[in-house]
C-alpha cells in the first residue's frame, strides 16, 4: 500500500513539474484610440500585433432644453464620432424629431422637425453626405416618458439617430 502510495505521489509531483514547463511567457500589450483597440505580444525581442475595429457606445439620442433646438456640447461630441463612422462606412440613417406635450401639435411637429434638421445639419458640416439623412418629425406623438412633469418632458425633447 505504502508503494502505491509514493508512486502515485511521485506521478503527480512528476506531472505538475513538465505542467509548469509547458508554460510559455506571453507579453501582450493592449491599447485603445478612438474606435480601435491595438492588440500585441512581445516574443523573442520583436512586436507582433493587430488592430481590432469595435464598437464603442456612443449615444444614439440627443436631448433638447424646452423649447429650443440648440446642440449640447456632449451632442456635438457625440454626433462628431456617428459622422467619422458614417464617412467610414456610408449607410442610410433616420434623424427622428420629438417635443414634450406643451404647445399645439402643429408648432410640436414643427419643433421637432427643426431639431433633426440642426442634427442634419451638424452631421453634413461634419462630412456626411445628405444624401444618407432623412428627417422624420413625430412632434409630441411618440412619448419616451408618458408623465407630465419636467422629468418627463425632458426626456421627451429629443432627437434618435437611427
Amino acid at each position: 500500500m505504502k508503494k502505491i502510495y509514493k508512486y502515485s505521489l511521485a506521478t503527480i509531483v512528476l506531472s505538475l513539474s513538465l505542467v509548469g514547463c509547458s508554460i510559455t511567457k506571453n507579453n501582450s500589450v493592449a491599447t485603445m484610440t478612438d474606435d480601435r483597440i491595438t492588440t500585441g505580444s512581445i516574443k523573442n525581442n520583436s512586436i507582433q500585433g493587430s488592430t481590432l475595429k469595435t464598437d464603442i457606445k456612443v449615444p444614439r439620442v440627443f436631448y433638447f432644453e424646452f423649447d429650443k433646438v440648440m446642440l449640447s456640447s456632449e451632442a456635438r461630441s457625440a454626433l462628431r464620432l456617428h459622422a467619422q463612422s458614417l464617412r467610414s462606412n456610408p449607410a442610410k440613417i433616420r434623424l427622428l424629431g420629438h417635443a414634450d406635450e406643451r404647445g399645439s401639435r402643429e408648432y410640436n411637429m414643427a419643433l421637432g422637425e427643426n431639431r433633426g434638421n440642426v442634427v442634419r445639419d451638424f452631421l453634413i458640416q461634419e462630412g456626411v453626405s445628405s444624401s444618407l439623412i432623412e428627417v422624420i418629425s413625430y412632434g409630441e406623438e411618440k412619448a419616451a416618458s408618458s408623465g407630465s412633469n419636467e422629468d418627463s418632458w425632458a426626456m421627451n425633447r429629443r432627437v434618435e439617430l437611427k
